[in-house]
């Protein structure tokens, strides 16, 4: 699917799905043998996962009532820290952690998504 062509939601969906790509090219990269290799493919993967969960916590509307911008404000947030602790101790398992939970957010996006299709059409 194209950006030109999607919807708002189905660019939501593709920026879950390309943060949740760079963390698995993050992860995979703590195999390679070569240190600098290592470090680099680590280091870049967690930064591009970054800037997605960035450009997601700035998509927010903190004006809407409820509270549930706030919330998902935090959350990213704490998925930042996360990511940024990763990255300083290149250690795997903070990744591991935003991967499950933004994998969850992902898929009940998707969910949402495919039911507000059924009951559009």
């Amino acid at each position: 699917m194209a950006i030109s062509t999607a919807t708002p939601g189905q660019i939501v969906l593709m920026l879950f799905d390309g943060a949740l790509s760079s963390m698995a090219v993050a992860l995979h990269g703590f195999q390679e043998q070569d240190f600098i290799r290592r470090n680099e493919r680590v280091h870049n993967n967690i930064i591009k996962a970054q800037a997605i969960l960035r450009q997601l916590q700035g998509s927010l509307d903190m004006k809407v009532p409820g509270g549930f911008s706030q919330r998902m404000w935090a959350l990213y947030d704490f998925m930042l820290r996360q990511l940024n602790e990763a990255n300083l101790r290149k250690d795997p398992e903070p990744i591991r952690i935003v991967e499950r939970l933004l994998g969850v957010i992902r898929n009940a996006w998707a969910t949402m998504l495919e039911r507000n299709t059924a009951n559009a059409a």
